[in-house]
């Protein structure tokens, strides 16, 4: 069975890696000759990916966990 800290490095390293190529994928979004939206849109986007990485510091300071949230324009 493999230790705390490798486990943790193994699950950080894929989870880290997946979202950096999400975020990218988001940002692809920006392209208006591919897609049409609103600064409002934007604005939803980028709030509710900060509040959700506000949760995650909170949590590794040992703060109370954030509710589950589902995302949708």
């Amino acid at each position: 069975m493999r230790d705390k800290r490798g486990k943790f490095v193994e699950l950080a390293t894929n989870r880290v890696s997946r979202t950096i190529k999400d975020l990218r994928l988001i940002g692809n979004l920006s392209n208006r000759s591919a897609y049409e939206y609103t600064e409002d849109d934007v604005r939803k986007i980028v709030k509710t990916l900060q509040r959700e990485l506000d949760v995650m510091k909170l949590r590794f300071a040992g703060g109370a966990q954030g509710a589950d949230r589902d995302f949708s324009l």
